[in-house]
């Protein structure tokens, strides 16, 4: 953790009302860019506190990972001590991330009404399940339903297989993307306009942007998509292979990068094959090419495969685990694993921010906090004073 220069949203209050993944991981980056993150807890904690194994100390792996330069309190907006604190933070936040079920801060007395008369600069982004209007509107959302419903389970896993889930919950990651974006956005038109609004961001919607080329084929061609495996529904050969030691990733992507692929396979006659000269034509006898590039990429070893094939411009890559990424000399290069100091659990590694800005830095300035950590502090910037605080906490508000 550094004290460089300022980072490009530094002096931007988020409040985070969010918990679990999605609205989190949107938060965090924004605390990456420089942002001063309050997030809002319950008293039992975000559930990923309770997310594990693995834990370090108290602290789970999994909430380590998405609430880093944040600052942390407890409320219960049920109370009306609650409801005071919350009221205060928002007034006094430019931007607002929830993740509750439609309507819950209207219940509270947090509606439209409230935000334009107490709050009009503010911008708001809501993150739900499927969205506020469609007859799937007041369902929750979870990452693994979405991925099913949206159609990305049905691309996934071999051809002769049944659907399966992307490794990670990519859904809620890329909602948090999508949420970070349109948030810079509203501020954006704040600039110009003066005033906030409101952000609407659905997993649903996520899962189905996120299907891209193969919905766009659908559509274009009327005809549903299906299952390749590791390979790629528009471009051959570009796929996984085995070699003599292992698979490695092959992505040939235009006509002359398979003549050059031909070549160092020992089999330039395959670049005047009619079957193979094109990319359409090899999309169209696919399992004739995935064939004949496994039987010669099975006489040798991935790493001198991936040697030759970089050599000669074809793109290639080892099938790395996730210990191996890690430890790739491109990712400590890169700073992507950084070593943290956190006030309980001691020191830890953890990911780091996957993006560079050279004249506003990025940077992990904050831990993780402890549950409840700075419930205190940011109350007293609110004008609260010890009785006050106290009072707040012996009728269950903080």
């Amino acid at each position: 953790m550094t004290s460089a220069s300022p980072g490009a949203l530094d002096g931007l209050r988020v409040l985070d009302l969010t918990r679990v993944l999605a609205g989190p991981f949107c938060t965090m980056l924004l605390g990456d860019m420089g942002a001063d993150v309050v997030k809002v807890e319950p008293k039992g904690g975000d559930e990923t506190r309770g997310w594990g194994p693995p834990y370090l100390g108290q602290e789970s792996a999994y909430f380590l990972g998405v609430n880093r330069n944040k600052r942390a309190i407890t409320l219960d907006p049920t109370t009306a001590g609650g409801r005071d604190v919350l009221a205060r933070l928002a007034a006094r936040s430019d931007v607002l991330v929830e993740n509750f079920k439609l309507g819950t801060l209207g219940r509270w007395g947090f509606d439209d009404a409230w935000f334009e008369a107490h709050a009009p600069r503010l911008v708001r982004c809501s993150i739900t399940g499927y969205g506020p209007t469609g007859p799937r509107a007041g369902l929750p959302g979870y990452d693994f339903i979405l991925q099913a419903e949206s159609g990305l389970m049905s691309i996934c896993g071999e051809p002769d297989g049944a659907p399966t889930k992307y490794g990670v919950a990519i859904v809620d990651l890329a909602t948090g993307m999508l949420a970070c974006i349109a948030i810079l956005g509203a501020i954006a038109a704040r600039e110009r306009t003066g005033r906030g609004q409101r952000v609407d961001v659905s997993l649903f919607e996520t899962g189905l942007a996120l299907l891209a080329n193969v919905a766009s084929n659908h559509l274009v061609s009327g005809r549903d998509a299906r299952r390749f495996g590791n390979g790629h529904p528009n471009i051959v050969p570009y796929r996984t292979y085995a070699t003599g030691d292992g698979a490695i990733a092959l992505a040939v992507g235009n006509d002359a990068q398979f003549a050059r692929l031909a070549a160092v396979a020992g089999h330039p006659e395959w670049a005047e094959d009619p079957r193979l000269q094109t990319n359409r034509a090899r999309v169209e006898h696919r399992d004739v090419v995935d064939g004949l590039v496994e039987a010669a990429l099975a006489a040798d070893s991935a790493a001198r495969w991936i040697e030759r094939l970089r050599a000669a411009g074809v793109p290639c890559g080892r099938v790395s685990t996730v210990a191996e990424a890690l430890a790739d000399p491109q990712t400590l290069a890169r700073g992507m694993v950084e070593t943290i100091a956190h006030p309980a659990a001691g020191a830890f590694r953890a990911l780091g921010i996957p993006f560079t800005m050279s004249g506003t830095s990025a940077r992990v300035r904050r831990p993780p906090p402890t549950l409840g950590q700075h419930t205190d502090e940011v109350l007293s910037e609110l004008g609260l004073d010890a009785l006050a605080i106290a009072r707040l906490r012996a009728a269950g508000a903080v």
